[in-house]
C-alpha cells in the first residue's frame, strides 16, 4: 500500500495507525449489517478529528482499521470516542443483537491494540538512522565531577 503524506501549517506528516477492536467476551456477533453501521460511524468520527479512514475490515469477532491522523490528535481520546459512538449506534440501531449476544450494553472489549505503521518499516528506518553521519557518540562528563575527581586526588 502506497502512503499519502499530509500537512498542516507547518509541518509534513504521515501517521498512520492499526487498530484492533475486540468485541466484548469475543462474541460473534460482527455481520455485515453491524460491520457497515461501525464503519460509518468510525469515518464521521475520523473526520470529526482532521483524521481519516485508510482502511477497515472484520471478522465476527473483531475489526481492523488503519487510519491516518494528524500529530496533535490525541490517540486515546480518538480511540474513546470510536468505541462510545459505535457501541452506542450500534445499541440503538440493533437493539435485538446486543440482547442476543451480550447481558449488558457493552459492545466492545475495554481493552484495544494500536500500533503505528508507516511507509518504511521499522528496520527499514533503523538501518537509514544508523547509515546517516556519525556513529553514536558518548555523551560528555559532567564538568562538576571532573573538578571533584581531581581534587580528590
Amino acid at each position: 500500500m502506497k502512503f499519502r503524506t499530509d500537512h498542516s501549517c507547518h509541518a509534513l506528516y504521515c501517521l498512520q495507525y492499526h487498530l484492533i477492536l475486540v468485541t466484548k467476551d469475543r462474541r460473534q456477533c460482527m455481520n455485515e449489517a453491524v460491520f457497515l453501521a461501525v464503519k460509518d460511524q468510525i469515518a464521521k468520527v475520523l473526520a470529526m478529528s482532521s483524521a481519516r479512514l485508510e482502511e477497515i475490515r472484520y471478522a465476527p469477532d473483531h475489526v481492523h482499521v488503519i487510519f491516518c491522523a494528524p500529530p496533535q490528535a490525541c490517540i486515546a481520546k480518538l480511540i474513546n470516542s470510536i468505541k462510545t459512538t459505535t457501541s452506542r449506534r450500534v445499541r440503538k440501531e440493533m437493539p435485538e443483537l446486543i440482547a442476543e449476544y451480550f447481558q449488558d450494553s457493552m459492545f466492545w472489549s475495554r481493552s484495544y491494540m494500536i500500533y503505528t505503521s508507516g511507509e518504511a518499516g521499522e528496520e527499514a528506518v533503523r538501518q537509514y538512522i544508523h547509515s546517516q553521519g556519525r556513529k553514536e557518540v558518548p555523551a560528555k562528563e559532567n564538568r562538576n565531577t571532573k573538578k571533584t575527581d581531581e581534587s580528590s586526588g
